[in-house]
């Protein structure tokens, strides 16, 4: 098993923990960038602005505007794109599977 998949049975253990009430959120906190460089992380794999797009199910209007800063990414986004830019074959096995 890859690294990414043991953590993700990591995250899944912990999030059963989470629901049964045995562990306490607060203990566990994630840090994201405040910001995150979009036409980077699409350049360093190699890929159009249309195929990242739909690789990764951005609408295209939404991933100029991050990528010329005319947008900022919430939260959620970034949390995403850091994924792309760390594991990106993995995120695009999950999303052609679904």
């Amino acid at each position: 098993m890859t690294s990414f998949g043991k953590g993700l049975v990591e995250a899944a253990r912990q999030a059963q923990a989470f629901a049964r009430g045995e562990a306490d959120p607060e203990t566990y906190r994630i840090t994201l960038p405040e910001e995150i460089d979009v036409r980077g992380i699409r350049k360093r794999l190699g890929l159009t602005q249309e195929v990242f797009a739909y690789r990764y199910g951005f609408p295209i209007g939404t991933l100029r505007d991050l990528e010329q800063k005319r947008a900022k990414p919430d939260a959620s986004t970034r949390a995403y794109l850091k994924v792309i830019s760390l594991e990106p074959e993995a995120v695009q096995r999950a999303l052609s599977a679904a």
